[in-house]
């Protein structure tokens, strides 16, 4: 899991067993170490480490930072998630001079700070006039960069502000209904991953009484989006889910609402999907992902992503900047 994103992780662990030792490991892992631009870095990079200690040990994990195959022999619990969204966070002197609520009323030339290819392609799709920066560090890091190195604004999870007790910070939250342009999050994003060996029957027992079937299912729709376009951190692929009711024979159904987008590196080229149905299985979760994923690839998200994985052997898919 990233640093700094693991408040909650500890008040599940302690519901499922009240009286059990919990040892965090390191949180030095190799996302954390490397510098260089983060989709450069791969997949896993705050899980690989963890993973190969899966044998002898249970883990909690970012669920966005987990890859959408888990190792051989290990299983993966997800209880309630946190806000998925993403948002806003203005720099600390124009919060204090009112100057800004939401990201349409930045300037062109305006400099916005993320690390992700994700956000970045998106947002470059809706607001074209301005400037993206790569930021990293953990939350206090990138909201001090934000405050004292030149960016107007910068874009976070909320999951991790809200957890951290940052909240305050929030301008705007964005989602599919943003006036002006909003964006889907990342995949599984606001959720937690807690990975555990499939034949350690004791601690799956546990974790039933924090997983929650809902977020289980709705993330799995998710995973399964990425996994079938063989998506990850380096490519602009942002879902959305929500459960909703529906009319069906005079009754109403709660069914599964899942939305995806895939989106070129500048922008200018993007391939949206929405579709819902009745959800009662991982395995149906599942089929619902994968069912998108293959609609969006044939109307061209496959295309995309393939001038985008010819970019990256060169260099010139991997830095927000260039976006």
């Amino acid at each position: 899991m990233k640093s700094g994103s693991s408040s909650g992780a500890e008040d599940w662990s302690s519901r499922a067993r009240p009286r059990a030792t919990r040892t965090p490991p390191s949180r030095a892992h190799h996302g954390d170490r490397d510098r260089g631009p983060l989709p450069a870095l791969g997949k896993g990079l705050w899980t690989t480490e963890l993973e190969a200690r899966c044998s002898r040990a249970r883990h909690v994990h970012s669920l966005k930072d987990m890859p959408t195959t888990l190792p051989r022999g290990a299983c993966c619990c997800v209880p309630a998630r946190e806000d998925s969204r993403d948002v806003v966070v203005f720099s600390r002197a124009h919060a204090d001079a009112g100057r800004y609520k939401t990201l349409r009323d930045l300037p062109e030339g305006s400099v916005v700070g993320t690390s992700s290819v994700r956000r970045a392609a998106q947002l470059k799709r809706f607001y074209p006039g301005l400037v993206f920066r790569d930021v990293r560090g953990n939350i206090d890091t990138r909201l001090r960069k934000c405050d004292e190195e030149g960016y107007d604004a910068i874009i976070l999870a909320a999951a991790g502000l809200l957890r951290l007790d940052f909240g305050a910070r929030i301008a705007q939250y964005l989602d599919s209904n943003t006036e002006g342009g909003g964006l889907l999050h990342a995949v599984g994003q606001g959720g937690l991953g807690l990975e555990v060996r499939a034949d350690d029957e004791e601690m799956k027992g546990m974790l039933k009484a924090i997983e929650d079937t809902p977020t289980m299912m709705a993330c799995f729709a998710e995973r399964s989006v990425m996994r079938t376009l063989e998506g990850g951190c380096s490519v602009p692929i942002g879902v959305e889910t929500a459960w909703v009711e529906e009319e069906e024979g005079g009754e109403k159904k709660k069914k599964l609402q899942l939305r995806a987008v895939v989106v070129s590196l500048d922008g200018q080229k993007a391939v949206d999907g929405e579709r819902t149905q009745e959800v009662n299985s991982l395995a149906e979760a599942e089929a619902l992902g994968k069912e998108l994923a293959q609609k969006l690839a044939r109307e061209g998200a496959q295309q995309i992503l393939d001038d985008i994985n010819k970019g990256r052997d060169s260099g010139a898919a991997v830095k927000v900047g260039d976006v």
